[in-house]
């Protein structure tokens, strides 16, 4: 077994498309429109996705344009070779960059935290090139 893909609701996917893709770095792997139920989606991911990693299905409801998060989520996690330089590019293609990079509470791991434009938490992890998870170059 493995994890596929979590998906979002968002308010509007071309800007959602643009997040992940212009300031996380990753690829849109495919989209599809579904005119009956009202709903578009667009799959973003590293690497080419499935199945060697998985995806975030960003999915759109016709007409809604945003959501109350809810007090369960928490956030996505995304490995980075550097946190401190992963910010910097996060922040020169526009992005919110919410919790500086730096050591977790009570440890040694380096983290940062950033915001999509629909407000959902992405966690930056420092790992070193080539550990398991690797994402934002």
């Amino acid at each position: 077994m493995k994890i596929l893909h979590t998906m979002l609701r968002v308010g509007n996917l071309q800007r959602a498309i643009d997040f992940y893709t212009q300031v996380l770095g990753m690829q849109l792997l495919r989209t599809s429109e579904n005119p009956e139920y009202k709903y578009s989606l667009a799959f973003v991911g590293y690497e080419g996705g499935n199945p060697g990693q998985a995806e975030i299905e960003l999915t759109y409801n016709w007409g809604t344009e945003s959501y109350d998060i809810g007090t369960a989520y928490g956030h996505i996690a995304i490995a980075v070779p550097d946190a401190h330089a992963a910010c910097d590019r996060i922040k020169a293609a526009g992005g919110q960059v919410t919790r500086e990079a730096g050591p977790v509470k009570g440890g040694t791991t380096v983290i940062a935290f950033v915001t999509d434009p629909d407000g959902y938490k992405i966690e930056l992890i420092q790992r070193a090139e080539g550990a398991a998870g690797g994402g934002l170059r």
